[in-house]
C-alpha cells in the first residue's frame, strides 16, 4: 500500500496491525482517511486470486444466476435480472419474479419481511446460502402475473454471458430509423467477441445511433473498455481515447490510449448511455471518454452512475490465494477530465431521467429508460437527472449486496 495507493497522504500511518484479527479489517482502517473524503468507497480490498482469475478470463462463478434488488420502500426482494444457461432461470426466475420467502425446505420458510426485521438486508442475503456448488434454498416466488410458486434452486457452476443472448444485443426498428442496443453486463475478456459480433450487425445494418445499456454494469477490465469504446469510434482512430495516471513514484506506468481501427467498428453520432447508482469504474470510463468528441450527442439517461473514476493494481501472496486490489491508478478522458466522484450526472452536458422499471424485460423499446433512451437520439426533451451527490443505500431499490462479497459480487452487485 504504501509503495503503489494512489493516495499515500490519505493512508493512515498511526493504524497498528497487532490491533486487528484479519487483513482485511486493517486495510479497511488504512484507507479510512481516503473513504472519508470518498476516494475509496471500499476500492482497495482483499480477494481471492482463483476466484477473479476465473470470473475476469472466463466469466465462471458458482451460483442460482440471478442479480436481486432489495426495494426499501416496501421491504420487499425481487429479480431484476437472469442469466442464461443457469439454476435461476431454469427455475422460473427471470426479471420482475419477487422472492416472498427463502428457507432450506418448504417447512422452514421465512418471509422477506421477516428476515429484514431480525437483521437487515444482510440477514436476507445469508439466508440465501454461501456461493458454493450444491447449495440448495427453496424460495417462494410471486410473478409478474400474480401467480405464487415454490421452488427448489441449487447453486451450480456457470459460464457467464457478458451480453445476452435472448436480449444483450438487437436492431430497434424506431419509426423506421434503426437504432442498435447493446446491453453490457460487465467488463470481462469473454465480452470481446460479443461486443464484436453485435457490432458486426450494427455496421452490416448502418447503424450510427445507438442505446449503450450499463445500468448494472460493476466495471471491470480497462480494456474491455477500450474495446467498446473503439466499436463506437471508427473515424476516430489515432485519437487519444484516454489517460492513465499513477502515482508520482509510480509515473512510469503511465499510459496515453488511442483509439484504435477494429473491423467491426461504426461512427456513432449518438449515443444514449443507460446507468444507474450501480453503474461504475469501466463503465463509467466508457460514457466519460465520449464526452470531449460527442458533446451533447451523447446522453446519460436513468438515474446518477456511482462515482468511481480510479483502478486498482493486483498484488499477490499466492501461498494464500490473496489478491490486494490496492487503488493505484486514475483515469480522464482526452480532455484530462475525471475526479468524477459523486458519479457523472453533474459533469455531462445532458442527461435524461428515467426509472429502471422491472416489469419490463430488459431490451424491450417500451421499457421507460430504453425509451427514455430513443426518446433523447429522436431529440426529444427530457428532465435532467438531479446530481445531488452519492447515490444513498436504503432509498428505492437498490442491488442487494453482501458484507463480504464474492469477486463476481464486487463487479456485480446483486449477484447470488
Amino acid at each position: 500500500m504504501q509503495e503503489w495507493y494512489l493516495f499515500p497522504d490519505l493512508l493512515d500511518a498511526s493504524v497498528d496491525p497487532a490491533g486487528y484479527s484479519t487483513v482485511s479489517d486493517y486495510i479497511d482502517a488504512l484507507v479510512a482517511p481516503a473513504r472519508a473524503q470518498s476516494k475509496d468507497r471500499y476500492f482497495t480490498y482483499l480477494t481471492s486470486i482463483s476466484e477473479e482469475n476465473a470470473y475476469y478470463q472466463q466469466g465462471a462463478t458458482a451460483g442460482f444466476g440471478v442479480r436481486l434488488g432489495f426495494d426499501y420502500s416496501s421491504n420487499r426482494l425481487f429479480v431484476v435480472e437472469a442469466y442464461e444457461g443457469t439454476p435461476g432461470l431454469t427455475a422460473g426466475l427471470d426479471r420482475g419474479t419477487e422472492i416472498i420467502a427463502i428457507g432450506t425446505s418448504s417447512s422452514n420458510l421465512q418471509s422477506i419481511q421477516t428476515l429484514m426485521q431480525n437483521g437487515g438486508t444482510q440477514a436476507i442475503s445469508d439466508a440465501l446460502g454461501p456461493s458454493t456448488v450444491g447449495t440448495t434454498r427453496v424460495l417462494q416466488l410471486r410473478q409478474l402475473d400474480s401467480s405464487v410458486s415454490t421452488v427448489s434452486v441449487t447453486k451450480q457452476d456457470y459460464t457467464l454471458l457478458p451480453v445476452s443472448s435472448r436480449y444483450g444485443a438487437k436492431v430497434i426498428d424506431d419509426n423506421g430509423r434503426k437504432v442498435g442496443y447493446i446491453n453490457l453486463r460487465t467488463f470481462v475478456d469473454t465480452a470481446d467477441p460479443a461486443l464484436r459480433s453485435a457490432f458486426a450487425d450494427f455496421k452490416a445494418q448502418g447503424v450510427t445511433d445507438v442505446v449503450v445499456d450499463l445500468r448494472y454494469n460493476g466495471g471491470g477490465l480497462i480494456s474491455i473498455s477500450e474495446l467498446f469504446s473503439d466499436l463506437l469510434n471508427a473515424q476516430r482512430t489515432g485519437e487519444v481515447q484516454s489517460y492513465t495516471t499513477f502515482r508520482d513514484s509510480k509515473s512510469s506506468n503511465n499510459e496515453t490510449n488511442y483509439f484504435s481501427s477494429q473491423p467491426e467498428a461504426i461512427a456513432a453520432t449518438r449515443i444514449a448511455f443507460i446507468g444507474t447508482g450501480s453503474t461504475a469504474s469501466a463503465s463509467e470510463l466508457l460514457i466519460n471518454a465520449q464526452k470531449p468528441y460527442l458533446g451533447s450527442s451523447a446522453a446519460l439517461i436513468g438515474s446518477n452512475t456511482y462515482g468511481k473514476p480510479v483502478g486498482q493494481v493486483g498484488l499477490d501472496n499466492a501461498p494464500c490465494d490473496d489478491r490486494l486490489r490496492a487503488v493505484a491508478l486514475k483515469v480522464e478522458n482526452a480532455n484530462h477530465e475525471g475526479d468524477y466522484y459523486t458519479g457523472l450526472a453533474s459533469v455531462l452536458p445532458v442527461t435524461c431521467q428515467a426509472a429502471d422499471n422491472i416489469s419490463y424485460q430488459l431490451g424491450d423499446p417500451q421499457e421507460p429508460s430504453i425509451k427514455a433512451a430513443l426518446d433523447f437520439l429522436d431529440g426529444r426533451s427530457c428532465t435532467a437527472i438531479a446530481s445531488t451527490g452519492l447515490a444513498q443505500q436504503g432509498v428505492g431499490r437498490r442491488l442487494l449486496q453482501a458484507a463480504k462479497p464474492t469477486a463476481i459480487q464486487r463487479e456485480l452487485p446483486g449477484v447470488y
